[in-house]
């Protein structure tokens, strides 16, 4: 029996709908993030789950018990806002201890736990700390703690980390991902930085307009992205229209739409692909390689290049290219992106170097449209 299952829930405001037949079942301790855009419905889902919001149609089952009719202190689940929500007339201790004093726990039980989950998010012995002398990172600690300190069934965290600067908005991220799993929590967790999502997730739900557009693990999402949304929201892509010309035993050859250059890789989907179908083509940019010089002629999974730009990013370089083929057509203004790890004794390419630029097909991903 799944610890949560989620049952084609529907959630519309007047013609606008939120949510649109969303499901999907966590066993407990699983992970699951809830990844799209600003206004794609991902809050809309966590309320419903909460019993902050109720939806129109589907149902919510908490280790088996539907509690559609249940009010969200009673459904055995905890949210940890965006903004916190801590009191700020309240010490560090009196906020994490609030719920369960609501719940009529006795103070010496209560006061263990509060002392047991301070000492969980690193927070020990702050417990008379005034909530307005915590930094923003302490503050985050703070609301995690007032969570787990319940002991829910079910995590709901939405956008936890999204106030915090790069740096430290890693740090939490790795220290939740460890004390999740050393507690064994369901938990959901919604984001729009699809780098937080990979590093956080057991599984991941891209969404878009209030639908579920692909569901797997971070690598099968990456690495297989069901849609040109998909694939443009999930990391770095280049993505140019093309045709099916070959169908070959577990490979295709697709042709761009507009230079004719051919493209031998892989479908996205189980499902087959025959020749005349239309398809995106997917190449990653740290999945292509660059050579000086240029490619010989009628070479599939190679393109004519001269660099534009090129950006140090810490382990990689980053190259914007601009290709010789017209294989962007209509949006001709793109830049080719390759990604080059930053080393020592690798040579770099200066602005205006002519290169070939590679994709072996294993790489190359073709996208049914």
């Amino acid at each position: 029996m799944p610890h949560l299952e989620v049952d084609g829930i529907r959630k519309t405001y007047g013609s606008v709908t939120a949510v649109e037949d969303m499901s999907f079942s966590l066993d407990e301790g699983d992970l699951l993030t809830l990844l799209g855009p600003s206004g794609c419905g991902k809050t809309t889902t966590l309320d419903i789950i909460a019993g902050l919001t109720r939806p129109d149609h589907g149902d919510i089952f908490i280790n088996g018990e539907r509690v559609n009719d249940l009010g969200p202190e009673n459904r055995d689940t905890v949210k940890v806002f965006q903004e916190y929500a801590l009191f700020p007339h309240m010490t560090v201790g009196r906020n994490v201890g609030f719920g369960l004093e609501m719940d009529g726990v006795a103070r010496d039980e209560r006061e263990s736990r509060v002392k047991e989950a301070l000492e969980m998010v690193q927070l020990g012995g702050l417990a008379d700390r005034k909530v307005d002398e915590l930094s923003g990172g302490q503050r985050q600690r703070v609301a995690t703690a007032r969570a787990l300190v319940k002991e829910p069934a079910v995590l709901l965290l939405d956008e936890p980390f999204s106030a915090l600067d790069l740096k430290l908005r890693e740090q939490l991220q790795v220290e939740l991902k460890k004390l999740q799993e050393e507690l064994g929590i369901t938990t959901i967790h919604v984001t729009h930085d699809q780098e937080e999502a990979m590093v956080l997730s057991d599984r991941i739900i891209v969404m878009n307009d209030g639908a579920k557009l692909q569901e797997g693990s971070p690598m099968d999402i990456y690495e297989s992205p069901g849609s040109e949304f998909v694939a443009n929201f999930i990391g770095k892509s280049n993505l140019f229209d093309g045709t099916i010309v070959e169908n070959g035993s577990g490979s295709y050859v697709a042709e761009s739409s507009y230079s004719g250059t051919r493209f031998r890789g892989v479908s996205t989907r189980e499902d087959s692909m025959a020749v005349g179908d239309d398809v995106t083509i997917c190449l990653r940019p740290e999945k292509c390689d660059m050579q000086p010089g240029t490619p010989e002629a009628g070479s599939e999974n190679a393109l004519s290049a001269t660099v534009d730009h090129k950006f140090l990013l810490g382990s990689v370089v980053q190259y914007r290219l601009s290709v010789d083929e017209p294989i962007y057509g209509d949006r001709a203004d793109i830049d080719f992106i390759v990604e080059d790890k930053n080393l020592a004794e690798h040579g770099e390419f200066d602005k205006g170097t002519a290169v070939s630029v590679g994709c072996r097909p294993e790489f190359v991903k073709l996208i049914k449209r």
